[in-house]
Order: structure tokens, then C-alpha cells, then sequence
């Protein structure tokens, strides 16, 4: 079974082989890999999980790995991750994702403007990265647990809120 130091390492690895998206694929796979251990995913992400607990948190690169679990229904809003990266990978249970695409960034005060793409089924092994300034939004109608490694711990971000539109309700300076 490949512990959670291991994974860390493999993960730092991987970031500083390649820099930008290329290096975060790597993660990407790494955390599908992860995901096929029965054991990783008993020992590090199991049933009692909470919404969201910082596994580990690299002091020099600054990603931070986190499990999180949900026991109902949960949804949120198109966001993207502020300045940072994120890879979702399905643990357990089933997360409905939606891609969006940004037709407005926000500002203080105003949020953003994002129109739905498509809607997918993230199911256990699956992970995606979302890379900065990528719309997503999850959406969950049961149980879920899931590992998520985030470029900086988001917990220290402010984020800037959006709104789903359709193209009538764009602002005349959006079009």
C-alpha cells in the first residue's frame, strides 16, 4: 500500500519535474493510482471522514492534500480555485460535475458570469484536475468521499463568487 508520505512525495515529484499542467497531469494519474488501493482509501479517506481534512500540506511547494466526505445531497455554485489548481478524485460514491464557461471574471462586489458546458459523473478511480481559472461546480444527491489536492490550501484564499447565466441575462459590456 502506498502511504501517505509516499504519495506526498510522488506528488512533489511530479510538480517539480515539470512545472504548470503538465507536472499537475502527474498528480492527476498519481491520485487515479491512489484511488485503485482499497487500503489508501480505508486508511486515509474512510467512511467518517468530514467535509474537509487536511491530510498534508507541503511547507515548500505549498500543495496541500485533503480528504473530504459528504453525507447527503450537497451542490455548489461555478467557482474556480483563485490563484490555485485543483484535482477531485472520487473515493466513493458518485459526484456529478458541471464544466462552465467563464463569459464574466468578477470583481469586488459583482460576481462573475459563467454559462453551463456539460455535466459528467465522477465515479470511484476517477479524478480530473482543474486547472487555474477553470470553471467547475460538483454536485452530489448521496454519500461521497473523495481526495482533492489543491495548489495552496485554499482555507488562507479569497475567492471572488459567480453566478450561472443564460446568454439574455449577460450585461451589454460581456457581449
Amino acid at each position: 500500500m502506498t502511504t501517505l508520505e509516499q504519495f506526498a512525495d510522488q506528488c512533489r515529484n511530479a510538480l517539480t519535474s515539470q512545472a504548470g499542467t503538465p507536472g499537475r497531469e502527474k498528480v492527476r494519474d498519481l491520485v487515479r493510482k491512489v484511488l485503485q488501493e482499497p487500503e489508501f482509501v480505508a486508511q486515509y479517506i474512510p467512511d467518517n471522514t468530514p467535509e474537509r481534512k487536511v491530510l498534508y500540506e507541503d511547507p515548500n511547494l505549498g500543495f496541500t492534500i485533503l480528504a473530504h466526505g459528504y453525507t447527503g445531497a450537497k451542490g455548489s455554485k461555478p467557482h474556480d480555485h483563485g490563484p490555485s489548481w485543483a484535482i477531485y478524485g472520487q473515493a466513493a460514491g458518485e459526484t456529478i460535475m458541471t464544466d462552465w464557461e467563464c463569459l464574466e471574471r468578477p470583481s469586488e462586489g459583482k460576481p462573475g458570469k459563467a454559462r453551463r458546458i456539460r455535466d459528467y459523473a465522477m465515479r470511484p478511480g476517477d479524478a480530473y484536475l482543474y486547472d487555474i481559472n477553470v470553471l467547475h461546480s460538483p454536485r452530489r444527491e448521496g454519500a461521497t468521499r473523495l481526495l482533492r489536492i489543491e495548489g495552496i490550501n485554499l482555507e488562507h484564499v479569497k475567492r471572488l463568487p459567480y453566478e450561472a447565466v443564460e446568454d439574455a441575462q449577460l450585461s451589454p459590456a460581456a457581449e
